[in-house]
């Protein structure tokens, strides 16, 4: 689908993967509604979401950022699990329409980025923007030291994220081979779910590299090649 790319605060390329659309919600269908519907403008002005890794926390986070980009509007995402950043770069990002800030546990007991992220909190807030947000706790868990960015976070809805089924990761792995244009056995299924991490991350990441060795090699995805995955050995002759 053609349309305007999400601006991003870092140079950063976003997956081709995170959509909504894209997004498997097996239990967290609620959360998914409350994204989109933000992303559309038509939701609540600020949402929280918080989970353990892998529940699809930051694909959400993504997925909003590309949905208010191709709609025409202006989306930061904000990743700040990465190292060496600066609270500046939180300044002037009121005047776009959303902004999606990753990993905020990451800056909680820092006096100068829980006072930049409170600060540009009130500025959306006061503009009219929307500020989507994600953690792996819940916020009222975390010891922040500004009582006031804690208090802040607990404004608006919040929703925790919970893992997939195995029968959803099953369908999402099934779905996003046929995507490929690969064909995955039952065993081959089984095999993974009982040897990989159960979560959709490490699954796509999987088969992402399971179709480039199969294409390399012109051969069939096969239990031999994700065990050469597994081991590190995609490269052995």
């Amino acid at each position: 689908m053609n349309g305007p790319t999400p601006q991003l605060h870092l140079p950063l390329e976003l997956r081709p993967e995170p959509t909504l659309e894209s997004y498997r919600p097996g239990p967290n269908a609620e959360a998914l509604d409350a994204v989109a519907a933000m992303a559309r403008g038509a939701g609540e002005p600020y949402l929280l979401l918080f989970g353990a890794e892998g529940t699809g926390k930051t694909h959400l986070l993504q997925a909003a950022c590309q949905a208010v980009a191709h709609a025409g509007s202006q989306a930061h995402f904000v990743p700040l699990g990465m190292a060496d950043l600066d609270p500046a770069m939180l300044e002037n990002l009121e005047r776009l329409d959303l902004v999606a800030i990753d990993d905020i546990q990451c800056i909680v007991g820092d006096p100068a980025w829980e006072r930049a992220l409170f600060d540009l909190f009130n500025r959306l807030r006061e503009q009219g923007r929307s500020l989507l947000g994600a953690t792996n706790a819940a916020p009222d868990s975390l010891p922040f030291s500004l009582p006031d960015l804690a208090s802040r976070l607990l404004w608006g809805p919040r929703y925790r994220l919970l893992p997939l089924s195995d029968l959803d990761c099953e369908q999402l792995l099934l779905e996003a081979a046929h995507g490929r244009g690969m064909r995955l056995t039952p065993e081959l299924v089984r095999f993974i779910m009982s040897h990989y991490a159960r979560d959709p991350a490490s699954l796509l990441d999987l088969l992402a590299r399971l179709d480039s060795l199969s294409l390399r090699e012109q051969r069939q995805p096969s239990i031999p090649l994700v065990r050469r995955i597994m081991l590190g050995s995609e490269d052995a002759s």
